[in-house]
């Protein structure tokens, strides 16, 4: 399926998205990670768009949205981000899936604006997450090359540093890594990522810590959560508790996984389909 290429206004930014046809049925709205872009969700799309509206979001920063000022590089912006793009795309309540970084956003959103989401899935995470795991995300982030001298190269340090990846066979790999880096002046390729996104972890900017057990209790959505059975990210105490907050929510676990699943594998596709049916 050939996702069109679109782009709206939001907080003086031109952000992009991904729109992969069908508006005539109920809108799904995908937000992908911290290092991520709307073509993460390439593979899951088709899986859902017989039903759906599917529409992938490059967060502002990533992608082929525009950078913004490196003070804004925070959740909250995130969450006016989406709520002025889906203001200028007429969509008034939406489904909403988030991996990691997204599924904070989502979060949010969906606290924050409980009448405008519908169902929600959540990527492995929650409103905890593992000091662990977190120090290993970041300690990756800021560490990474600033330019490579080929796709094979990109593609070897996402082999080497998302274990989710490390046995995608090579040619899938290499689409997939594409839409993360950009031709560099000297005819390397350097990531599109805006680089104050990168140093965030390390000098502390727009870092604001959050209770995210506020928010989250206030979302009516209906609730699905896809845990990665091997996450550093999602610990099963907080996936527990997530359901104890709010009965009714779901989880699932990939086995084989750690942390985010790519919601391309067969056992991710089952269970959002069986929760996004009618």
């Amino acid at each position: 399926m050939s996702a069109q290429s679109r782009f709206v206004s939001a907080n003086g930014l031109k952000l992009h998205y991904l729109d992969f046809g069908n508006p005539s049925k109920p809108p799904l709205v995908c937000i992908h990670g911290l290092s991520g872009n709307a073509h993460n969700f390439d593979a899951l799309a088709p899986h859902l768009s017989d039903g759906h509206h599917v529409i992938s979001i490059d967060v502002r920063g990533r992608g082929d949205s525009d950078w913004g000022p490196p003070g804004e590089y925070a959740a909250p912006v995130y969450v006016n981000d989406l709520a002025l793009m889906l203001d200028a795309l007429e969509l008034d309540r939406v489904t909403l899936i988030g991996t990691s970084m997204g599924g904070i956003v989502a979060m949010i959103f969906a606290g924050g604006y409980p009448y405008r989401v519908e169902r929600l899935v959540l990527n492995d995470v929650g409103p905890e997450v593992d000091p662990a795991g977190l120090k290993r995300i970041t300690d990756y982030f800021t560490d990474a090359p600033s330019d490579f001298a080929d796709m094979a190269e990109v593609a070897a340090y996402y082999r080497a540093n998302y274990q989710y990846l490390a046995a995608t066979p090579e040619a899938e790999l290499l689409d997939f890594v594409r839409w993360a880096v950009k031709p560099a002046v000297d005819g390397r390729l350097t990531w599109k990522i805006d680089p104050a996104v990168r140093n965030i972890p390390r000098t502390g900017v727009a870092a604001r810590p959050m209770d995210l057990w506020v928010p989250y209790a206030r979302i009516t959505a209906r609730m699905l959560v896809v845990r990665g059975a091997q996450s550093d990210i999602l610990s099963r105490d907080t996936a527990e508790r997530m359901c104890q907050v709010l009965p009714g929510t779901k989880v699932v676990e990939v086995p084989g996984v750690g942390h985010a699943p790519t919601l391309a594998e067969p056992a991710s596709i089952a269970a959002i389909k069986e929760f996004l049916a009618p």
